[in-house]
């Protein structure tokens, strides 16, 4: 291909990226762009939420339930100390 026509094909290139940011097409690029990252981070793959029905996964989030019911026992029981201890 000839430099004057790989030119062309640049010039061309160029132009129809101008025509289209006029006409918008920027603007819907960085919307789903931006739809794109937000799923990618805040939505989990499927091979991960395989692996959270695992029998390991499972053990993990009772212990952090047993360890989240304790905790909420002890706050309870320093709220209830706390109304009835000496004023």
């Amino acid at each position: 291909m000839s430099s004057t026509s790989r030119a062309w094909m640049v010039a061309g290139t160029v132009g129809l990226v101008e025509a289209l940011k006029d006409q918008g097409f920027a603007r819907w690029n960085y919307a789903i762009r931006t739809i794109h990252h937000h799923a990618k981070s805040n939505l989990r793959s499927i091979s991960h939420t395989k692996n959270l029905a695992s029998p390991a996964a499972m053990a993990s989030t009772k212990a952090m339930e047993e360890k989240l019911n304790q905790s909420e026992e002890s706050l309870r029981k320093v709220m209830y100390l706390s109304c009835w201890g000496p004023n």
